[in-house]
């Protein structure tokens, strides 16, 4: 007679140590979800540092794209607006902007380019000498003779100058160079401006089909981020330059024009061009004398003191309002990276960051409603 413990099936002990087929399948399944976890990750790994070198190997080429962007958002801005005063066409709307901004920029550097030549060749020379005469002045001064000393010679300035103009990037690399990038630029732009759709449909095609929308929604409010700060720093850029060549015409300090010029293009850069555009004044001023030189710094930070207090709110309330902090490490990381070019487009770089953090990390995988960019602007 055949033993009944001898049959697993009737054992129980043996239940309790020999797994089900349901058990099993678990887990394969669990173990199969694992693996599928696991490559998941190192794929996700894989794509960070492929995406990683791209940005630090072909960096400069991405932020060459990017100023074509920025472009392509004017020139689809100005079309917008003429579209609003005459019944024509996108293409007929965007071939009114591009001549007339030909035309407008002709006939200005027409009319400025002999006085805007001349200064800034005074430019040039004037500045070492006016920083042979603030290190004689620092030189009778006990106190600040130290300071003095430190200050490099006219030599060695040109010579760092010259050693940072090649970390400048895309925009400083030469004539030639400077020459090809803006052709880059312009005609590259001026095609992204002429069939926008085009190129978004295209990026938006590479995303899953179930995500297609909300990446449609992501990259318009992109689009329209960049286009509210734009607009608020064209106007700032104007504002700048304008009083500055009044402020230092009525001191009287020599080459007002094109230092008013220098400031205002530099005020695309938040932060650190106005100093950059404040140094080459004060120091002509200073060639003058140090009192006119005093005044100039009075000038300047009463303009930006202006700007920040009463232009720029204004201004943020229909456009976009960023976190000083983020700017300012922005410029820091990208500065470190590309040098000038880098600091100049590391703002709009970080309104682009502001917008995919609000939308894909915090609204999307946090689920809190925070406001973008763009609507915390037409909240204030």
């Amino acid at each position: 007679m055949a033993d009944p413990n001898s049959n697993p099936d009737t054992n129980p002990d043996t239940r309790l140590r020999t797994p089900s087929r349901t058990e099993r399948h678990r887990t394969a399944a669990s173990g199969q979800g694992f693996l599928r976890q696991v490559v998941v990750v190192y794929a996700v790994g894989a794509l960070f540092l492929a995406l990683a070198a791209v940005v630090w190997l072909g960096g400069e080429v991405l932020l060459l794209l990017f100023a074509c962007i920025l472009l392509a958002l004017l020139l689809y801005m100005a079309s917008t607006k003429v579209q609003r005063w005459m019944p024509v066409s996108r293409g007929v709307a965007l071939t009114i902007v591009v001549v007339a901004s030909c035309v407008v920029i002709g006939l200005g550097g027409w009319l400025m380019a002999p006085q805007i030549g001349e200064q800034s060749g005074t430019l040039a020379d004037a500045l070492p000498k006016a920083l042979d005469k603030v290190r004689a002045m620092l030189e009778d001064m006990p106190l600040l003779r130290s300071l003095g000393a430190s200050l490099p010679s006219n030599e060695d300035l040109m010579r760092q100058m010259g050693s940072v103009l090649p970390r400048t990037g895309l925009f400083f690399s030469g004539l030639l160079g400077v020459i090809g990038n803006i052709a880059i630029i312009l005609f590259v732009g001026i095609y992204f401006a002429a069939q926008p759709r085009l190129y978004i449909e295209g990026i938006i095609t590479l995303a899953p089909f179930g995500k297609r929308e909300r990446v449609r929604e992501v990259l318009e409010e992109i689009a329209t981020t960049l286009s509210q700060w734009l607009a608020g720093k064209l106007l700032s850029m104007l504002v700048v330059a304008v009083a500055s060549t009044a402020g230092l015409l009525l001191l009287d300090v020599p080459l007002a024009l094109v230092l008013g010029i220098l400031a205002g293009l530099l005020d695309f850069v938040p932060y650190v061009g106005p100093i950059m555009a404040g140094v080459p004044a004060v120091l002509v001023a200073f060639s003058e004398s140090p009192a006119t030189a005093l005044y100039v710094v009075l000038l300047f930070v009463f303009i930006q003191t202006a700007e920040g207090y009463l232009l720029l709110p204004l201004v943020e309330r229909r456009t976009v309002s960023l976190p000083p902090a983020l700017t300012i490490m922005m410029q820091a990381l990208l500065g470190a990276m590309w040098g000038f070019a880098g600091v100049a487009l590391a703002t709009p770089i970080a309104a682009v960051a502001a917008v995919l953090v609000s939308m894909l990390y915090v609204q999307d995988m946090l689920g809190d409603p925070v406001r973008t960019p763009s609507e915390s602007g037409d909240a204030g």
